[in-house]
């Protein structure tokens, strides 16, 4: 027990690989400025070369001819340009206007000795061509920049050209390196997915024992057990094509795109078929559609175009749809009937042997000490995830290289789980004196009502010192993972919540704000007790769940009541008679057993923290699951 609200972080997913870089645009510039270059030097320069020639203007010609200067002329009859050497030896350029170059001219040049060539000027094929692909040079180049620009165009977008194209990665040739083998625990969900790859493989032993494919396996489980990585695993072992995209790709803010790239994943899947599509986070495209006012057109057309392509599948092709959320709720009928995900495979917290499975492979790279008991962090660790696991020895592995060294210890284990529990620890001079004497006296209680009560779980560790948000903690943990909880279990259960408060009052004299979460938490359970279980004589046997997340959590959910006032007057004093039943039962306890709450507080003042097994010996009872006194529970 706690005196202030913690929570556990969420494990982290492993991050995606990086797609290759691709080559730079300014590249392709730069081929574009070579040829640009190569094209004058070798085609535009040559044709304008001579250009050295002395340019005369018709009367200059007609005095240099008069003058007897010009020694040879050649005259373009077509465009009357003229060309020629004066008689010094340097070359000249003119131009003859074509209706005078008359007999006359003609004549006058004879008569000054001037040597006279006729030409008609014509275009050369490269000429032709060269003046050709100059002019269609700018629009081919602003239709590769505008080509560039669409591919490489960032954000929402993804390119004007490539808005409506599945943003699915594909892993054929190169595949993630994870196997089955890096998914510990979970043998009957791995034995789902194996017979679903198997299929692909292996189709004809399957149909000749008239089996069908199956269309699609959903993964549901609380977050953190590992659907994403088996994925990843599929990925690894199959050999087929597997596409992988999640479910936000699809939808964009421009209506019609994830319809348009549904049906691109599943075109590209039809070509490399048999393949696998793998489809994370379903619930982002999958919600239940609405008969409300308000829906989202967008999602709704993406999850009609979703349903139509699994729908249509031919059995023949060998396509398998896997996807995987947290919300199973929240998903639509149609997408979980048969013929569309024929099996639902639940992953759940793992279990004690899976933890230690699962703690077997995080530790495989990391020197464990010879104190380290991975069967007994395990059975301390309930409640915990695959990635909580693997946190779980990382913050081990960073505890001992804080403390300069490379081998792990149990004490690192341990200070690794209040860390990821509670919070990282403060000393205990923190707190005023008063207040440390208080928190000594309220985790006291705590720990000797669940000593005392038959039903509890057994106490671990007591501590005062502060962690997170909490001052103080009284550590139980169950001795076997249970699955159904009994009223007397419950009722302990209040009890042990309540008995941090019931101390105070009965050493102290009045409580504090520090049992707020225990109010808290046995209010909830209070709740559940009448409204849910059934456990009221007064109420009976209905129940009126809260409607919130099967995984998720996140406290009440329920957005309509489905029972009168007078229903939730008499949950009301159901609930009140409930807690005040736990107090007086904490109150009494504590007063039977005042000098050992005084005792077990000076052992909390003098240690800071105190084992288990010492509460059990301060109250004459022996140490549940043991026959020596030793305290067989991770500490």
């Amino acid at each position: 027990m706690t005196r202030q609200a913690s929570s556990t972080p969420p494990g982290e997913r492993p991050p995606p690989a990086a797609p290759p870089p691709r080559p730079p645009w300014w590249r392709h510039l730069l081929w574009l400025v070579a040829i640009a270059a190569w094209v004058v030097l070798f085609f535009v320069l040559p044709l304008r070369g001579g250009s050295s020639a002395t340019t005369l203007t018709y009367s200059q010609f007609l005095d240099d001819v008069q003058g007897k200067q010009v020694q040879t002329v050649s005259i373009d009859a077509a465009s009357g340009d003229a060309s020629g050497q004066l008689k010094n030896g340097d070359q000249y350029t003119t131009v003859v206007p074509v209706q005078l170059a008359s007999p006359t001219l003609i004549q006058q040049l004879r008569d000054a000795g001037v040597s006279i060539t006729a030409t008609t000027s014509t275009t050369s094929a490269g000429a032709q061509v060269l003046s050709w692909a100059l002019s269609i040079l700018p629009f081919v180049f602003v239709g590769w920049l505008w080509w560039r620009l669409s591919r490489n165009a960032g954000g929402q977008m993804q390119g004007v050209l490539g808005i409506g194209r599945s943003r699915a990665k594909v892993f054929d040739e190169e595949r993630p390196k994870t196997t089955f083998a890096d998914v510990a625990g979970y043998e009957g969900a791995k034995q789902e997915v194996r017979e679903t790859v198997d299929f692909l493989r292996n189709p004809d032993r399957y149909r000749r024992a008239g089996a069908a494919s199956p269309r699609g396996l959903l993964m549901v489980g609380p977050p953190g057990t590992g659907k994403t990585l088996l994925a990843r695993a599929v990925a690894g072992e199959a050999d087929v094509p597997f596409f992988s995209v999640t479910g936000s790709g699809f939808v964009e803010m421009f209506v019609g795109v994830g319809a348009s790239r549904v049906r691109d994943l599943f075109g590209e899947a039809r070509k490399r078929a048999p393949a696998i599509i793998f489809i994370d986070e379903i619930d982002a495209i999958g919600q239940r559609r609405g008969g409300g006012m308000v829906s989202n057109d967008e999602r709704e057309q993406t999850l009609n175009q979703m349903l139509a392509e699994m729908d249509g599948f031919d059995p023949s092709v060998g396509i398998v749809v896997l996807a995987a959320t947290n919300r199973p709720e929240v998903l639509d009928p149609a997408l979980l009937r048969p013929g569309r995900f024929d099996r639902q495979v639940v992953i759940p917290l793992p279990n004690a042997a899976e933890r230690k499975a699962i703690l077997l492979v995080h530790c495989k790279d990391k020197r464990l000490g010879g104190d380290v008991d991975l069967d007994a962090v395990a059975r301390g660790t309930p409640g915990f995830s695959g990635a909580d696991l693997a946190n779980l020895a990382n913050e081990a592995a960073i505890a001992a290289v804080r403390d300069g060294r490379e081998v792990l210890t149990a004490g690192d284990f341990d200070m690794a789980r209040d860390r990821i529990l509670l919070g990282r620890r403060e000393g205990s001079n923190v707190l005023l004196p008063e207040e440390k004497k208080a928190v000594a006296v309220h985790e006291a209680g705590h720990a000797l009502v669940a000593a005392l009560s038959e039903n509890a779980d057994p106490v671990a560790k007591v501590s005062i010192l502060p962690a997170g948000q909490a001052l103080g903690v009284t550590e139980q943990l169950p001795l076997v993972e249970r699955h159904l909880y009994g009223e007397d279990y419950l009722h302990d259960s209040l009890a042990v919540r309540l008995g941090g408060r019931a101390a105070e009052l009965v050493a102290l004299g009045q409580g504090s704000t520090g049992a707020a979460n225990d109010l808290a938490g046995a209010t909830d359970l209070a709740l559940r007790m009448v409204r849910e279980f059934g456990l009221s004589s007064a109420l009976g046997p209905v129940g009126y769940p809260s409607g919130g997340s099967v995984y998720l959590g996140g406290g009440q959910e329920m957005t309509t009541r489905p029972f009168a006032e007078q229903t939730q007057a008499t949950i009301d004093v159901e609930v009140s008679r409930l807690l005040r039943d736990a107090e007086a039962r904490a109150v009494d306890l504590i007063k039977g057993h005042r000098a050992q709450l005084s005792q077990l507080t000076d052992l909390l003042l003098e240690h800071e923290t105190v084992d288990g097994s010492a509460v059990y010996r301060l109250v004459g009872r022996p140490v549940p699951g043991s026959t020596d006194g030793a305290l067989r529970i991770a500490t």
